[in-house]
This record gives structure tokens, C-alpha cells and sequence, in this order.
């Protein structure tokens, strides 16, 4: 994605009651459990995305799958926050610098990926070494297909460290 001059669009209020569905469609696939009760809940438009904003924070996001499915999924400021079990693969230090520009991940550079883990699923990247989140994006291939290929792109990129939602300020 080419960097842009985004703005953060129709950024308002919402009470925990009115987006519970997006709070559960957000949480309970990755096998995250939080308490969301007493955080202060914004929405707002930013660039292709909807997010959903706790205590300042962009944590979550809405966007629209290759299928025009709309998909709730963490940024990767959610990843950070909420450590998700669920849908992530591993790649090795060498894959690392590709991300961090922004280009797709290659089924070459996985190790290990969850087995929930099909085609067209949402998922984030994780450094092997410490797991951290470094990326987000849609697996083109299943958890057992990615981990054993050579070749090939596994993941297509949709936020990473670095790209414009990262680096939003509120």
C-alpha cells in the first residue's frame, strides 16, 4: 500500500451495548478474552478501514474481505493488547525486513502457522524469535499448505509495523 495522507473520519462516541456484536465478532474467533465494560468506545474511518477505538487506541478494525464479507479483526495495537491464540503464523528473521516494507509474506519464510488457519482467513504474523505482532493479512493458502511450501505467497499484506494505521496519533 502506497503511503497516503488519511484522515481520521467521523470519529464518535458509542456506548459498549450498541457494538457488542463487533466486540464479540472481534474477540471471541482469535480466543481472546476482555472486558471491554469500562473502556471509553469510539468509532471512526480511516483510510479502507473502521476502527474501533478503546481509551485512545485504535485496537480494532473492520474491513472487507477479498468476498465482500465484512471482517472484524484486530489491528495489530489489538494483537499487542489483547495476544490473540488464534490465526497467526511465524516467520523467521529473514522474511522481517520484507514486511516491515510492506510486501506479502512468502510461504518461504514461515515456520510454524496455527492449524485454524484456512484460505481467505484474516490472520497476523509473528516474529519466531519473540513472538511478536508484526503484520496483518490474508492467508492465500491453509496453516499445513503455508508451512510446508518453498515457494509462493502465503499471506497478502493489509497492515504492518510502520504503515499509516501503525503510526496514527489520537
Amino acid at each position: 500500500m502506497a503511503k497516503k495522507d488519511w484522515k481520521l473520519k467521523a470519529r464518535k462516541p458509542v456506548r459498549h451495548k450498541k457494538i457488542k456484536g463487533l466486540i464479540q465478532r472481534l474477540t471471541v474467533p482469535l480466543g481472546v478474552d476482555t472486558d471491554l465494560s469500562n473502556a471509553f468506545l469510539e468509532t471512526a474511518t480511516f483510510g479502507p478501514w473502521n476502527l474501533l477505538i478503546v481509551d485512545k487506541s485504535p485496537l480494532g478494525m473492520e474491513v472487507e474481505s477479498p468476498e465482500h464479507e465484512v471482517i472484524a479483526f484486530p489491528t495489530l495495537r489489538g494483537v499487542l493488547a489483547w495476544n490473540p491464540n488464534h490465526k497467526w503464523c511465524e516467520v523467521d528473521h529473514g522474511a522481517i525486513p520484507f514486511l516491515m516494507n510492506g510486501a506479502d509474506c512468502m510461504a518461504a519464510g514461515i515456520h510454524s502457522a496455527c492449524e485454524t488457519i484456512e484460505e481467505g482467513d484474516l490472520i497476523w504474523i509473528r516474529d519466531q524469535s519473540h513472538g511478536k505482532p508484526l503484520a496483518i493479512g490474508w492467508a492465500t493458502m491453509g496453516s499445513n499448505e503455508m508451512v510446508a511450501a518453498t515457494k509462493g505467497k502465503a499471506v497478502k499484506m493489509l497492515h504492518h509495523i510502520g504503515d499509516e494505521l501503525w503510526e496514527l496519533e489520537l
